[in-house]
């Protein structure tokens, strides 16, 4: 029976070892598979999660430009699920566009983003608790419709959906765009 328990006990161990190891670092998560910190992220509560992102933020901010290269091509080693060629095509051209601008371009951007932030975060709070109650029950509710709607369509409905996706023909999203001149700014 002694052996029992130490062999149950052993176990047991074995098994919360993996995941107590992932809290020791947050520099370990971007070294995680996309599926396993899609289920690490999952199992945290969401005060858990809103910290472990502040606390991402805090150490990307901290880290030298040589740091974040090295931390960029470790996450492009790990590209997220559904990584295409578009996808990564895109990425490179935002990429480029970013690094053609000059620092004072780059200034105005953070800044105006910064301002588009901080104008939600204050409607955000300016809401009764009553209203933020609803925005998130309309949220869970619209998520719902769209995950009953997508459960109940058949293999080739999916496959037709994720194309349209990929190509922007989902919600009728390329007529709600913002045009741009050639600079990309929105500009008229």
């Amino acid at each position: 029976m002694q052996k029992l328990r130490l062999l149950l006990l052993a176990s047991a161990l074995a098994l919360l070892l993996p995941v107590t190891g992932y809290t020791q670092s947050v520099s370990d998560i971007a070294e995680l598979g996309p599926e396993e910190r899609r289920a690490y992220m999952e199992a945290l509560s969401p005060d858990e999660r809103a910290a472990m992102r502040k606390k991402l933020r805090s150490e990307r901010e901290a880290l030298s430009d040589e740091e974040r290269m090295a931390l960029r091509e470790r996450m492009a080693a790990n590209p997220p699920e559904g990584a295409g060629k578009k996808h990564k095509e895109r990425h490179a051209q935002r990429r480029a566009h970013w690094e053609s601008m000059s620092e004072e371009e780059r200034a105005t951007k953070r800044a105006a983003h910064a301002e588009k932030n901080a104008q939600r975060r204050e409607q955000w709070e300016s809401m009764s608790e009553e209203e933020r109650a609803a925005k998130r029950a309309a949220r869970a509710e619209k998520k719902a419709q769209r995950r009953a709607q997508w459960e109940s369509m058949s293999e080739e409905e999916r496959a037709e959906a994720r194309k349209n996706r990929r190509e922007g023909k989902h919600h009728g999203t390329q007529d709600r765009r913002r045009p741009t001149d050639e600079t990309g700014t929105g500009a008229e």
